[in-house]
């Protein structure tokens, strides 16, 4: 390959442009594997760095994405040869080292996972980054002793990317969830992929009390802020809380009084630089856990070109469930 396309992000004086550009492997960040890529994802992290209303770029110019999939093209890692599928979540690439958004891309050998053979490559990128941060997310509840006779869990943000994965496996485990929204008009889609209630957002999303009534023994969070320290609040006795984003803000405007008083675990789960037994656990455990035809249901698939608009789109809460797109 002499060329190829890759869209870029580069620094300007009003703040940022992303452009399509032809661009080689010297324009690449260093790495020992090259990946031609088939499929990719947007994630809320990458809207942030493809709207620029986060500072998750740290390198100008740079190739966004977080994710991908597709067979290596040509390797100097001991660990993969020419035509492996592989995986890619995370450990900084759309950040600081260029990603999934090009036809081809160059990354650490290390930070690669080969393909789960259940798993068709849409398929890995309808779960992506947002799907195996709901299984990490899920597996912290479990390793709390969250059980579904222990009572219902909450995940919040729900329609979106993580909150729809994690809905489902949950479903499929066998717990009771309440699935919090600022869009209840998804209540039809949400209650499909195994919702038993659905709240709006707003009943968690301002200055509550330090304790209140005891409702879930588990949460997923994804918003953080005032969101956060609601659903810490209402956690039963010896439950846990995995949170995951900051949707809401970066904030904890809560009391320690959930934690000493009821035994409430908050669990922060990290998907970026998770070690790699870690993330194959993971991913073991969404082909065992992640009914397909849910997946299939919370999945749309576009064309590589739409990630510009679909950007700013998962920033203002527009895109439902998950979006694979497909490289050219």
């Amino acid at each position: 390959m002499n060329r190829f396309k890759a869209l870029r992000v580069s620094k300007t004086d009003s703040g940022q442009s992303a452009d399509w550009v032809e661009i080689g492997l010297d324009d690449l960040s260093e790495g020992d594997v090259v990946i031609k890529v088939s499929h990719t994802t947007v994630n809320y992290k990458d809207g942030l760095a493809l709207t620029g209303k986060a500072p998750i770029i740290r390198k100008w110019p740079l190739v966004p994405g977080i994710d991908f999939t597709g067979t290596v093209e040509s390797s100097n890692h001991p660990e993969f040869q020419s035509g492996d599928p592989v995986i890619l979540n995370g450990w900084g690439v759309g950040e600081v080292h260029d990603g999934g958004y090009a036809q081809f891309a160059r990354v650490k050998g290390d930070w690669l996972i080969k393909r789960p053979a259940d798993f068709t490559p849409a398929e890995t990128m309808a779960i992506g980054t947002a799907g195996y941060t709901a299984m990490l997310c899920v597996l912290a509840l479990e390793a709390h002793g969250v059980t579904p006779d222990k009572g219902p869990v909450l995940v919040t943000g729900a329609a979106g990317g993580v909150g729809s994965v994690a809905v489902a496996v949950l479903a499929k485990l066998g717990h009771t969830i309440i699935a919090s929204t600022g869009r209840t008009s998804e209540e039809a889609f949400l209650k499909g992929l195994g919702a038993s209630e659905i709240i709006d957002r707003n009943e968690l999303s301002e200055k509550g009390r330090p304790l209140g009534k005891e409702r879930w023994a588990g949460v997923i969070d994804v918003a953080g802020s005032h969101t956060l320290a609601n659903a810490i609040s209402m956690t039963k006795y010896g439950g846990c809380v995995a949170a995951c984003g900051l949707a809401q803000g970066f904030d904890l405007p809560a009391t320690v009084m959930p934690f000493i008083l009821r035994g409430v675990t908050l669990a922060g789960i990290d998907s970026v630089m998770a070690p790699k037994p870690t993330r194959i656990a993971s991913w073991d455990r969404l082909a065992t856990d992640l009914d397909r035809a849910k997946l299939a249901e919370l999945t749309v698939t576009r064309p590589w070109a739409d990630v510009t608009e679909l950007g700013p789109a998962i920033i203002a809460g527009q895109v439902r469930g998950r979006v694979v797109l497909e490289m050219e």
